[in-house]
Order: C-alpha cells, then structure tokens, then sequence
C-alpha cells in the first residue's frame, strides 16, 4: 500500500507541474478555465489540416448564394446527417437560415476557379453562382454541376459556435458523379495520386 501511496503523491506533483507549465505557457484564465489562444494561430495551425473542397449553397425568395467550407462533416448514417459552420456574419449563413435548407456541392478537381470564387474574397453581395451552370433537387437549394456529390438538406438545427453558426441537416436527397476531388492542403490545391 505505501508503494501506491508514493506513486499516487508523484503523480499528483506530476500534474501540478504539467498545469503549472501549461499556466506559463498560455494566456490562462483562472474563472473560466479557458485559454486564450490567437485567432491567427489557430488558422495557421489549421492548414496542416488536409481536406476536399466544397460549397455550401442555399436559395431564398428566388435569390441564392453560396460559400466555399472547410467545416463539412458527416455526423450520422441514420438517419442522415450534416454539419456545415458558417460565419455568422456571411450572406450565406443569413440564406440557410431564412430557407431552413441547404445544398452542399462536393468539387471535382477541375474546379479550383469555383473554389476561389466562393471563397468569399470578393463582395459578399453579388450573386457568385451568376454564370454557373447549377440545378435543383428535392429542397429548392442549387448545386454546381461538374461536382462529385450534391447533399440536399433540410436544415433540423442550429448551434451557436463562438463566430459561426453550426448547421445540422437531414440529407433528404444525394446524387454522386464520377471524378476526383479537389483537395486543399495548406493554402494550396493538392492532386490525389
């Protein structure tokens, strides 16, 4: 028993230095017990993050607008589920949520020209699938032709995430191409071998 009492005491000095280091080491705040890290290092750290490229779309009296996302997950087979996070000051974010659904286009490898231009460097307020060959499914939400897979959902939930807005959909329809996909890695397209 004494063996564990001094292995328990070691440990526990063990994780008073760790937490004294991680204290040190970061902007900390001892009431909420979060850390206070750049927003700049986190974007920067992100970029090891490799990932396909796809557009988030939504259609509402009889406008529509897209967005180019990184956040794009599948969270459930079944029933079927999306998560897409949106800033949420973007005109996109504004459309999902007046539609109550959304379109997410899943680019093809030919399509870094529309990566960039819903990328969101330009203005906000024009219509960036003006000229872009799109179609409908089920939900009224366009999809760009040429990409690999079309989700149409229907829109069962929102979060609050700091800065975005976290959107769940149901997939109530999926059309898949055939093709590559455009891949992201560190603020550059990358080919898949």
């Amino acid at each position: 028993m004494a063996v564990w009492g001094c292995r328990l005491t070691a440990l526990r000095k063990l994780f008073a230095d760790l937490r004294l280091d991680f204290v040190l080491s970061r902007k900390y705040d001892e009431n909420t017990m979060h850390t206070h890290i750049e927003p700049e290092e986190v974007r920067q750290a992100m970029r090891a993050w490799t990932s396909g490229v796809a557009v988030v779309t939504a259609a509402h009296n009889n406008e529509q607008h897209g967005m180019t996302v990184s956040s794009f997950a599948s969270i459930s087979l079944d029933p079927p589920l999306l998560i897409v996070a949106l800033q949420k000051t973007t005109r996109t974010s504004e459309f999902v949520s007046q539609a109550q659904a959304f379109g997410v286009t899943i680019l093809s490898m030919d399509q870094e020209e529309i990566s960039e231009r819903f990328a969101g460097r330009g203005d906000d307020s024009k219509n960036r699938l003006e000229g872009i060959e799109t179609e409908t499914l089920d939900t009224g939400a366009p999809f760009i032709k040429g990409g690999l897979v079309y989700f149409d959902c229907r829109l069962r939930q929102t979060l609050d995430a700091g800065t975005s807005t976290i959107f769940i959909g149901e997939v109530v329809s999926v059309r898949q191409f055939e093709g590559q996909p455009l891949v992201y890695h560190d603020r550059q397209y990358v080919r898949v071998s």
